[in-house]
């Protein structure tokens, strides 16, 4: 990979930390102020689904008869 490459994931990385560390302030001053934190949008519905998707995969792999022919 050439470094200008290296550069931009670096920035793009870096960018996700700084927001997750916002996010992280907003929520401590929520919590100081006495108020509940907000949850970031999406992120319940993300998690039920991979749940889910866990859960039918597992389901597929101990059916009966969901072994290799």
């Amino acid at each position: 990979m050439h470094a200008e490459s290296y550069l931009a994931l670096h920035h793009v990385h870096a960018a996700g930390l700084r927001a997750e560390a916002h996010a992280h302030s907003l929520a401590a001053d929520a919590a100081a102020a006495g108020t509940p934190p907000r949850r970031p949008r999406g992120r319940g519905l993300r998690a039920r689904l991979g749940w889910r998707l866990v859960e039918v995969g597992l389901r597929l792999a101990t059916a009966p008869g969901a072994g290799a022919a």
